[in-house]
């Protein structure tokens, strides 16, 4: 194999999760070119992986610009392509792509099944996705090695953080006596997975007021209004960086932080990818599936079916998944973490 394709059509969190099919491509094809496909927005995280050789952006714009997309992977002549999002679209482009070895899942039997290859076998039983995606890669002869997610930041990126930092008021971040950075990130992909706002706004108080810490509340600029409600909540009022940030500024900033506490979500892989110890904070999804990878991380969980209450409303009320999470536990775990 001398030139390979990698799709992952998703979010941030799932194209971090498989990085480590990069990483067992480059050790077992070690002279092959290896390219992998994202959607737009997601590329800055593979933006110094040094696995891949290059990351190729594909959104969803007219029709014209979609056919010269695919006419390029064709042109491009892969040995093998290994789908790892399990969709529709990512098949239709892996069969196009014109490369005799088509690897991809298909745990909902549907028809696209027929435009790989191989179909991967998915061990029974739960599976963490990062180890779900590792399974592609038996398909080509590969035994998975215990590998974790790969983020990397530059000078370059660490630079903009730190001048980042110092505009927002907060300069030196490292060395003896240097108060620690808490992140804090309160945005979710759907409101049910997401902690209550007054609860972040009372841990950021005792973060700060007990501990000493320089609280961050992080995000994207849809998240801004939420960060900034938390922000009004707290005696302290914690930094708002939300919407301040590129995905490489915030990986840099993240990279200094003593502690994570953050919803399921893209930004808690990341934290964890880069060394940040997590308390992570889980709703219906099962973080034996979607849980940030590690020893030195905390997650909250509290096991409730919450399929028959995803949309458009929550029946349980103050007893719902998120809710069941209190401030003292998380705020138990994260001195744990901090003292260490």
């Amino acid at each position: 194999m001398r030139n390979i394709l990698v799709i992952k059509l998703r979010y941030i969190g799932d194209v971090l999760l498989g990085t480590p099919v990069l990483r067992a491509l480059r050790e077992r094809f070690p002279q092959a070119r290896l390219t992998m496909v994202v959607n737009l927005g997601t590329e800055d995280i593979l933006k110094w992986n040094p696995d891949v050789d290059e990351v190729l952006v594909v959104g969803r714009g007219e029709l014209d610009a979609q056919f010269r997309f695919l006419n390029e992977l064709r042109r491009r002549r892969f040995d093998a392509v290994i789908d790892l999002t399990d969709g529709d679209r990512s098949a239709v482009m892996a069969r196009l792509s014109g490369a005799p070895v088509r690897i991809g899942f298909n745990e909902e039997h549907r028809w696209r099944g027929l435009l790989y290859t191989s179909v991967v076998r998915v061990r029974p039983g739960v599976v963490h996705r990062l180890e779900r995606d590792l399974e592609a890669v038996r398909v080509l002869g590969i035994e998975p090695k215990p590998w974790l997610p790969v983020l990397r930041t530059s000078p370059e990126d660490e630079a903009e953080a730190a001048r980042l930092l110092e505009e927002v008021g907060i300069g030196e971040c490292e060395g003896k006596g240097t108060p620690p950075l808490a992140m804090l990130l309160p945005g979710a992909r759907y409101w049910f997975k997401a902690w209550p706002v007054e609860r972040f706004a009372e841990l950021a108080d005792r973060l700060t007021g007990v501990v000493g810490c320089r609280v961050l509340v992080g995000g994207d600029a849809r998240e801004r209004e939420v960060a900034e409600a938390i922000r009004t909540r707290s005696r302290f009022a914690p930094t708002v960086l939300a919407g301040r940030t590129t995905l490489r500024q915030f990986s840099a900033v993240l990279k200094r932080c003593a502690l994570f506490v953050g919803n399921d979500n893209g930004p808690m892989h990341m934290a964890a990818a880069l060394g940040t110890p997590v308390v992570a904070l889980f709703g219906p999804s099962d973080p034996a599936v979607w849980g940030p990878r590690g020893e030195q991380h905390r997650i909250f969980y509290k096991e409730l079916d919450c399929r028959a209450c995803f949309h458009p409303d929550c029946f349980r009320g103050d007893q719902n998944c998120m809710r069941l999470i209190t401030v003292d536990e998380v705020w138990a775990a994260a001195q744990e973490l901090l003292r260490r």
